[in-house]
């Protein structure tokens, strides 16, 4: 029977989501038939710092993984 598992993290973080994945993939033993992911831009924020009027917040990444247990 087909399963999804869904990850979410920020785009500043990747590395740490992409640990996270792979432990889990590593643990679970999944058989991954699919993955598939969105990466969601967040608004555009004003700052007090001088020379820079604009920032961006890290945007939300999600990871959907398709996938049938052993």
């Amino acid at each position: 029977m087909q399963q999804i598992k869904i990850f979410k993290g920020i785009e500043s973080e990747l590395a740490d989501l992409e640990s996270r994945i792979n432990g889990w993939l590593r643990q679970s033993g999944a058989s991954v038939l699919h993955t598939f992911g969105n990466i969601a831009p967040q608004s555009l924020t004003e700052t007090h710092r001088p020379g820079l009027s604009k920032s961006y917040t890290p945007s939300d990444v999600l990871i959907v993984i398709v996938y049938e247990q052993p």
